[in-house]
């Protein structure tokens, strides 16, 4: 469930690395992300970030890694001043 604060979402969600593509899925209320980078050296969390960046259309540098750096369960935080795109993501994490 994410926590909304002002200008800010923080969520959780679990990473599968050298999946075959890039892609979400929402099951029994958690969100995987699956990303074609190997869990090697901080590539996939740098793809996690650049896919959800796109996929959003929130710039990459909004996002950041709060808990789960080296875990496949992170927690995210996204900061933006754009109030409707983080509204989407939020309405899409619901």
């Amino acid at each position: 469930m994410p926590e909304k604060k002002q200008n800010e979402i923080i969520f959780t969600l679990r990473i599968l690395p050298n999946s075959s593509k890039n892609e979400i899925i929402k099951a029994d209320g958690a969100i995987k992300v699956k990303i074609t980078a190997p869990p090697v050296d901080g590539k996939a969390n740098k793809a996690l970030l650049e896919f959800l960046s796109k996929t959003f259309k929130i710039p990459k540098t909004s996002f950041s890694i709060v808990k789960g750096e080296t875990s496949k369960d992170k927690t995210l935080s996204v900061k933006a001043a754009d109030e409707e795109k983080l509204q989407n993501l939020k309405d899409f994490l619901n």
